[in-house]
C-alpha cells in the first residue's frame, strides 16, 4: 500500500493551494498595516495634544494676574460691609462663653423647644386684632418687638385681667395707665412666655415682671398650698441691696393688698446680705412663694442647702446687663445649677449690649425681645447739660449746680473718698445730705436711703450703688461730679430723675482727665437726644463722622461713639478672661468697688 504522502496532487489543486496561501499571508500582512497606522495616528494625537496643552500654559495669566481679575469680578464690598466684617471676626474670636444653662442640662442635652403654659388669655376682643392692628398700636407707642407668635399689646390693666384690689393699689400709686414697656411686656410675660425686656429707666419695668409674679404665686398656692421648707415658686435677682430692698417692698405690698383682699396669704423673702439669716432662714423653713436676693447671699443659702429651686418657675434677672457682665456670670451659673426644671426667664434692663443679648438668648426658650427706644439710649425727658469743670474747681462749682432746682438732688462720684468728701464738705456748708457706698455698713446705707426718699434729707451723695433701678421719688436734679468710664453707667445715672414722664435735669462736669473714647460716646448721647452739645465734645476728632450714619456703635458694649477696636470694656474682659480673677468677690457690685 502506498505511503498517502506520495498520493498524486494534481496541478491545479497545488495552483490553488498556493494561490490561497498568498491571500492569506497578503491580509495578514494589510491587516498588520492597518494596526501600524492606527497605533502611529493614536501617537501623533496624543503627541498633538501634549504640544496644544504646552502651548495653553504658556499662553495661560500668571496666578498674580488671576487673582487680580477674580478680584475685579468679585461683587465689591463696601467700606461698612468691610468694617461689620471685621468686627464680627473680632467679637467671634472672644473666648466663648458657655450658654447660661445648668451643668445638668448642659450634661445630658436636655432642650426645652416650647414656652411654660399658663392659664392666662387676654379677652376676646383683643385675641381678635390682626397682625396689622397690632403693628399700628407698636409704632404708636414706639414698642419695637422680635420674636414669634408674639402676644397683642394691651392698653389697659383691665383688659389684662389683673384683679380688681390690684388696680386699686396701682391707682393709689398715680398708675392708672400703663407704659409702652407695659403695654407689650405684661401680655408677654403673662402669656407664659421668656423675655429681653429694654427700655430707659424709670419706664416701669419692675411691674412688668412682679405683678405677674404676684398672680403666679397666687395660683400656684390656690391649686395646691405650699408645704413647710418648699419653694420658692418665683425669684428675682438683683445686683445690689438697695434695688433687691425696693424690689421686694413693691412686691410686698401687691402680696398684701391680696391677702386684704380674702386672697391666700403669699410669703415673700428679701435675700441679702447684712439681714439676719436666721430670720430668712424661718421663713423658708415655713415655706416661701417670692424671693428677691442678691447672688452672694442666695449663693449661700443654697449651697448649705437652707433653700431649693426644685419648684422655682420663674426666674427674673433685674438689670441684667450687669448681672451677665463679666464678674457676676459664674454667679448666676451657680444659681442655675440648681433648677430642676424648665422656668420661665425674664432679663431686663435699661442697657443691653449685642453680645450680652445673644449670650442670653441661648438659655431662653422661644424668646420675645420688648425694646422701647434704642437700648442704651438716654431718657428724653432728661434735660442733659454737659459743662466743661477743672478737677480743682469742681466742689465750688457744685455748690452752684445745687441753685438750679430745689430738692431733692442726686450727687454721682466714681471713688467711695470722693463721695465721703464731698458729704463731708456739703454739711460743713449746711446742705442736708447723706452718703451711700459700698464701703459702708447695711444699716447705714439704709437709713441714708432712707432718710433721703422721705424727704428728711436734701441731697444724697453716692456711687453707681445708687444708679442702677433705685427709684426716688421726685428727683430734680441729676450732678454727676465724676464722668462715668462707661457710657451705660451714665444712661442709668441720670435715669434716677424725669421718670414717670416728668422732666428733669442731669448736670455732668467733665474734662481732660476723661479718656475720648467715654466723651466721643457722651457726645453722640447728646446728639441722638438733640441736646447742646459743649465746645470740648464738639472739638473732638470724631472717627464716626466718617463711617456710614447706617453704622451703629460698638457691636460688643454698645457704646455710640466708637467701633468695637477701640472698646475698653472688650480689653477689659480680655485682661480677665486671661486672669480668671474674682474683681467682684462674693456677690457684690462693680460700683462698690
Amino acid at each position: 500500500m502506498e505511503e498517502e504522502s506520495d498520493l498524486y496532487v494534481p496541478v491545479a489543486k497545488r495552483r490553488a493551494i498556493a494561490a490561497q496561501r498568498l491571500l492569506e499571508k497578503q491580509r495578514a500582512i494589510a491587516k498588520q498595516k492597518i494596526l501600524k497606522r492606527k497605533r502611529r495616528s493614536s501617537s501623533e494625537q496624543v503627541d498633538s495634544k501634549v504640544e496644544e496643552s504646552k502651548e495653553n500654559r504658556t499662553n495661560l495669566p500668571s496666578l498674580l494676574v488671576t487673582a487680580s481679575q477674580l478680584k475685579r469680578d468679585a461683587p465689591e464690598i463696601t467700606p461698612k460691609e468691610q468694617l461689620l466684617q471685621q468686627e464680627k471676626q473680632m467679637i467671634e474670636q472672644l473666648p466663648d462663653r458657655k450658654s447660661l444653662m445648668s451643668v445638668h442640662e448642659l450634661a445630658k442635652g436636655i432642650t426645652y423647644t416650647d414656652p411654660l403654659p399658663t392659664g392666662w388669655k387676654p379677652p376676646l376682643k383683643i385675641r381678635m386684632r390682626t397682625a396689622k392692628q397690632c403693628d399700628v398700636i407698636r409704632k404708636q407707642w414706639h414698642i419695637k418687638v422680635d420674636g414669634e407668635h408674639i402676644p397683642p399689646p394691651i392698653r389697659s390693666f383691665k383688659d389684662m385681667r389683673f384683679p380688681e384690689r390690684i388696680l386699686k393699689v396701682l391707682k393709689a400709686k398715680g398708675i392708672v395707665k400703663p407704659t409702652p414697656i407695659q403695654v407689650q411686656g405684661l401680655p408677654v410675660v403673662l402669656s407664659g412666655r421668656d423675655m429681653i425686656g429694654i427700655a430707659f429707666t424709670g419706664s416701669g419695668k419692675t411691674l412688668v415682671f412682679v405683678l405677674p409674679m404676684v398672680m403666679m404665686a397666687l395660683q400656684e398656692e390656690i391649686l395646691m398650698p405650699i408645704a413647710p421648707g418648699e419653694g420658692p415658686f418665683g425669684l428675682v435677682i438683683c445686683p445690689s441691696k438697695e434695688l433687691a430692698r425696693q424690689t421686694f417692698e413693691l412686691v410686698q405690698e401687691f402680696v398684701n393688698a391680696m391677702e386684704e383682699d380674702g386672697r391666700p396669704k403669699i410669703r415673700p423673702l428679701l435675700c441679702i446680705g447684712g439681714v439676719d439669716k436666721k430670720s430668712q432662714q424661718d421663713i423658708v423653713r415655713k415655706g416661701v412663694h417670692i424671693v428677691v436676693a442678691t447672688p452672694g447671699r442666695l449663693k449661700d443659702m443654697l449651697k448649705s442647702k437652707i433653700m431649693k429651686l426644685d419648684n422655682c418657675r420663674y426666674l427674673t434677672l433685674d438689670e441684667a446687663d450687669r448681672l451677665l457682665d463679666l464678674g457676676f456670670e459664674d454667679d448666676i451659673r451657680e444659681v442655675f445649677d440648681h433648677f430642676k426644671a424648665q422656668r420661665q426667664t425674664l432679663l431686663f434692663s435699661a442697657t443691653m449690649p449685642i453680645k450680652i443679648q445673644n449670650f442670653a438668648t441661648k438659655a431662653l426658650v422661644k424668646p420675645v425681645t420688648v425694646n422701647v427706644g434704642r437700648a442704651g439710649a438716654a431718657n428724653l425727658d432728661v434735660i442733659q447739660e454737659v459743662d466743661y469743670v477743672k478737677q480743682e474747681a469742681k466742689a465750688f462749682y457744685l455748690l452752684q449746680c445745687l441753685q438750679k432746682t430745689a430738692p431733692p438732688v442726686l450727687i454721682f462720684c466714681e471713688k467711695k473718698a470722693d463721695v465721703d468728701e464731698i458729704h463731708e464738705y456739703l454739711l460743713l456748708k449746711g446742705v442736708q445730705a447723706v452718703a451711700v457706698h459700698g464701703g459702708k455698713d447695711h444699716e447705714e446705707r439704709e437709713d441714708a436711703i432712707s432718710s433721703f426718699k422721705s424727704g428728711k434729707k436734701d441731697v444724697l451723695v453716692a456711687t453707681d450703688v445708687a444708679s442702677k433701678g433705685l427709684d426716688f421719688p421726685d428727683i430734680q436734679h441729676v450732678i454727676n461730679y465724676d464722668m462715668p468710664a462707661e457710657i451705660e453707667n451714665y444712661v442709668h445715672r441720670i435715669g434716677r430723675t424725669g421718670r414717670c414722664g416728668k422732666v428733669g435735669i442731669a448736670t455732668t462736669f467733665i474734662n481732660k482727665n476723661q479718656s475720648e473714647t467715654t466723651l466721643l460716646d457722651l457726645k453722640h448721647l447728646l446728639q441722638e437726644a438733640k441736646q447742646r452739645i459743649p465746645p470740648m465734645l464738639a472739638e473732638l476728632d470724631d472717627p464716626m463722622e466718617h463711617t456710614s450714619d447706617e453704622v451703629e456703635g460698638c457691636a460688643y458694649c454698645g457704646g455710640p461713639g466708637h467701633r468695637v477696636g477701640d472698646c475698653s470694656k472688650l480689653e477689659q474682659h480680655k485682661r480677665i478672661v486671661s486672669s480668671r480673677r474674682d474683681l467682684y468677690g462674693s456677690g457684690g457690685y462693680v460700683g462698690e468697688i
